[in-house]
């Protein structure tokens, strides 16, 4: 069965593991409010890692699951409706493969009832929609062409011979006669916004349930309501930290070195890299057995969650400047998580960034699976320990069978200039040095 379902997702691409955005199962390419889509067979190789635990934390029956991923504009609802009207049949000859599913039943309730929520989702730049960056990209393709007929037409052979501001008239001139037209960006959801005020309240409010002590109380009296208060935090913390160095001192998957991949899981990884600027990227593990492993990463996950947004609302994650979106995700009851992404450049480059920038970031969201390299108060070591993280990366990696992408051969360096060149050509005013800027990126 599983080959079998192997084989009808190859017919969708055009190349290996590149989608079709016409396949006449699903084609992607109809959905305008569609970023990136994949399917992916999770079938976790590493499970048999499990058994240093003993045979309690063993998972011989582990699924085998079937992932249909999407990043879309507006409520993922309504993609997923628009998928079952629209691509119903193509997606019922892929989810007839999978265990319960009737091709005769309601294929939107089927979907819905099998959706998984993502315990963080991270999103480049909020708001930024589908037809935003291609009209963008249309755009600056057609300046480019105004401006290279208008030197033409001048007989100069640069701008910097030809007044500045005379090009930025000219160019607003032909855009306004030709086009391309522009529809106004969408404006972020309400609903967003409140979220967003809410999260930054409750960090507030924490801030004041430890300093209101200290505002209403006589002197004597907040003192010793704060030092109760900072004893427990303290004490709460310092339980914390014994029972987690302890595990990262026992845990008996850090005895040894992280196995490498093999040479075959290596290449079936390698033919779907690189033919676009963006590539894709899918991880499976297991966490550590016991409740305090997936409690922590739990926590750590939400935390993620609820401050990503708030601190990186567009252009970066930390430092990190190449994803486009990407997902967390329990399976089976918090037994083990996926992760999920899209990402400009190599998979060598994007696991240097985060090992050099945030190999700490690395620490706390993964730090409790199965194999991870070995860390010290979460936060240290780990992920910087470069070769046994790459091995233990690469194992949990997964080939991505079916992916797509809506606007192939734009990195978020493009999307970030026409975002730009889009702006300056709407603005009332610029200076001189600011049209010299402008000109420069068209």
């Amino acid at each position: 069965m599983e080959a079998d379902l192997r084989k009808l997702l190859l017919t969708m691409n055009h190349c290996p593991g590149a989608a079709n955005p016409s396949n006449p199962l699903v084609p992607f390419g109809a959905f305008d409010t569609l970023h990136f889509a994949r399917f992916v067979i999770l079938d976790d190789a590493t499970l048999g890692d499990l058994s240093v635990f003993g045979p309690d934390a063993e998972f011989p029956d582990a699924p085998i699951y079937l992932a249909f991923l999407g990043d879309c504009d507006g409520p993922a609802d309504l993609l997923l409706a628009d998928f079952a009207d629209r691509a119903g049949d193509g997606l019922r000859k892929i989810f007839a493969y999978c265990v319960g599913f009737d091709p005769h039943g309601d294929l939107l309730h089927w979907m819905r009832r099998h959706s998984v929520k993502p315990a963080v989702s991270y999103v480049n730049c909020i708001g930024r929609t589908v037809r935003q960056i291609r009209e963008e990209e249309e755009l600056h393709e057609a300046l480019a062409n105004y401006l290279a007929s208008y030197l033409a037409g001048r007989q100069v052979p640069d701008q910097a011979k030809v007044e500045r501001r005379e090009i930025h008239s000219a160019l607003i001139r032909a855009f306004g006669e030709i086009g391309p037209r522009l529809t106004p960006p969408a404006p972020t959801p309400l609903g967003w916004h409140i979220r967003r005020l809410l999260y930054i309240l409750a960090a507030a409010a924490a801030v004041l349930v430890v300093a209101l002590p200290v505002l209403v109380l006589s002197a004597g009296a907040a003192l010793l309501v704060y030092c109760a208060v900072l004893f427990m935090i303290g004490a709460a913390a310092a339980v914390f930290l014994l029972h987690l160095r302890r595990q990262e001192t026992t845990a008996p998957d850090l005895q040894s070195p992280p196995k490498p991949p093999s040479d075959d899981h290596l290449l079936a990884l390698g033919t779907l890299q690189d033919h676009d600027v963006t590539n894709q990227y899918t991880a499976l593990g297991s966490f550590r057995p016991g409740s305090f492993p997936r409690w922590t990463t739990t926590v750590i996950w939400w935390l993620v969650n609820v401050a990503t947004p708030i601190l990186y609302p567009c252009g970066n994650l930390g430092r990190i400047k190449t994803i486009h979106f990407a997902r967390w995700v329990f399976l089976d009851g918090k037994r083990r998580g996926m992760f999920a992404s899209n990402y400009d450049g190599s998979a060598e480059g994007y696991m240097d960034d985060f090992v050099n920038k945030v190999s700490f970031g690395l620490n706390l969201t993964f730090g409790q699976g199965v194999g991870f390299p070995r860390t010290r108060f979460l936060l240290f070591e780990g992920a910087e320990l470069e070769q046994d993280f790459k091995n233990t990366q690469r194992r949990h990696t997964l080939p991505t069978e079916v992916w797509y992408k809506a606007y192939p051969g734009l990195t978020l360096v493009d999307i970030a200039r026409n975002t730009r060149i889009r702006q300056g050509l709407e603005r009332e005013t610029m200076t001189d040095s600011e049209i010299r800027q402008w000109l420069s990126e068209i």
